[in-house]
């Protein structure tokens, strides 16, 4: 993980109307939070869009921004992730976390088999999965990430803790 990585927050979603206004989809807890971290930046941390007001509207916000002052300009955004810093979002409450303070932490089984190391977390619309390394005696896998499936995470031990209900299903060879 890096020291300071960027946290997707929110997406552009289209052009909201015909003055240039940019409809945003949060993918906060809050929604309007994704406005409250700072700077809305692109996938390389640059300064993206500079709010100057946003409003609610179904599934989303509309939003004006310095550089964007045509309907053609906010289409053109459609589908562009926004980001902030890890660092200027608020610290989690105890046994919670960020998705992206995962990446890095060692998976273990409940038998204590070291798994590989969680690569990333996906979410395409069933439900989050960990994709995770693999060692040498597993390929790369995910594996959903729900209660059941990851009984435990220990951010402070750098681990997580997965359940596999087919275990063969790792140890035979195809």
């Amino acid at each position: 993980m890096t020291k300071n990585p960027l946290i997707c927050v929110a997406v552009c979603a289209g052009a909201f109307g015909v003055r240039g206004e940019i409809k945003v989809k949060s993918f906060t807890d809050e929604p309007k939070d994704c406005f409250a971290y700072g700077l809305l930046r692109g996938e390389a941390g640059n300064i993206f869009l500079s709010i100057t007001a946003h409003r609610p509207v179904k599934n989303g916000f509309a939003v004006f921004a310095d550089k964007v002052k045509t309907r053609e300009q906010a289409q053109a955004l459609s589908g562009t992730k926004l980001y902030v810093y890890r660092n200027d979002m608020p610290d989690p409450d105890e046994d919670e976390f960020y998705f992206e303070d995962l990446i890095g932490l060692e998976v273990k089984t409940a038998d204590g088999k070291r798994m590989g190391k969680i690569l990333a977390v996906h979410n395409h619309g069933a439900g989050d999965l960990l994709e995770i390394s693999g060692t040498k005696d597993t390929p790369e896998f995910y594996h959903p990430f729900t209660k059941k499936a990851v009984p435990k995470v220990d951010i402070k031990a750098r681990r997580v803790v997965i359940f596999i209900e087919d275990v063969d299903a790792f140890t035979e060879s195809p």
